[in-house]
C-alpha cells in the first residue's frame, strides 16, 4: 500500500477529533513502519545521487536494508507493543501501536515479491501475498484503484470527523498525495 494510503486508514480507525496526542499517535504509528524506507532511499537518492534501480532493485534487498525492515516491520514487536499500551490504559499508545499494525496488515495482504520479515525476531520468513497494490502481474490493476477508492471515501469521513482548518488540510493533501500520481499517469498516458 502506498504511504498517504496508511496515514489515510490509521488517521480513519484511530483517529479523535477531541485528542490531539491519540490522533498524532495514529499518524506516526501509521507512517513508522515505511520511515526506515523513506530514510534510507532519501539519503541514497538525494545525497550519495545512487541511480534509483540501484536502490529499488538492490539495496531494497540487500541483507543491510531488509535487516532495518525486519524490526520496524513486525507484526510481534508492535503486538507487543499494542499489548502493554493496552495494559497501561494508553489512549496514545493504543493509537501508536494499533496503526503501525493496520499498516503491517495491509502490507502482508498487499506485497507480493517486495514484502518483509513481518514475523521476526520468531522468523526471517517473508510472506509472499498472491495479490500487490501495485504489480498488474498479481492483480494491481485491480486492488491499486481498490486502494484509492477506499481511501477517498475515507477522506470524505474524516473531513466530516474533523472540522479544524489544519485537519482537513492534511486530509485533502493526503487524498490528493494518494490519488493524483494514479490520476496524473492515466491522463499522460491515456490513448497510448
Amino acid at each position: 500500500m502506498n504511504t498517504p494510503a496508511h496515514l489515510i486508514i490509521g488517521l480513519a480507525a484511530f483517529g479523535k477529533p477531541e485528542a490531539r496526542a491519540v490522533t498524532g499517535a495514529a499518524l506516526i504509528g501509521a507512517l513508522l513502519p515505511d520511515l526506515s524506507l523513506y530514510l534510507l532511499a532519501s539519503f541514497h537518492l538525494v545525497i550519495l545521487q545512487t541511480d534509483p534501480q540501484v536502490v529499488f532493485g538492490e539495496l531494497y534487498f540487500s541483507d543491510a536494508w531488509q535487516s532495518v525492515f525486519r524490526v520496524d516491520n513486525s507484526l510481534i514487536l508492535w503486538g507487543v507493543g499494542l499489548a502493554l499500551a493496552l495494559a497501561l490504559r494508553s489512549r496514545w499508545g493504543i493509537a501508536l501501536c494499533g496503526a503501525a499494525l493496520l499498516h503491517l496488515a495491509f502490507d502482508l495482504l498487499l506485497h507480493h515479491d517486495d514484502g518483509r520479515a513481518h514475523f521476526w525476531p520468531l522468523t526471517n520468513w517473508i510472506f509472499q501475498s498472491p495479490v500487490s497494490y501495485w504489480d498488474s502481474r498479481h492483480y494491481g490493476d485491480i486492488f491499486g484503484p481498490l486502494e484509492i477508492g477506499l481511501s477517498l471515501a475515507l477522506c470524505v469521513v474524516l473531513w466530516r470527523r474533523f472540522r479544524g482548518m489544519w485537519m482537513r488540510g492534511l486530509i485533502v493533501v493526503l487524498g490528493l498525495a494518494e490519488a493524483a500520481p494514479s490520476l496524473l499517469f492515466a491522463v499522460l498516458f491515456a490513448g497510448g
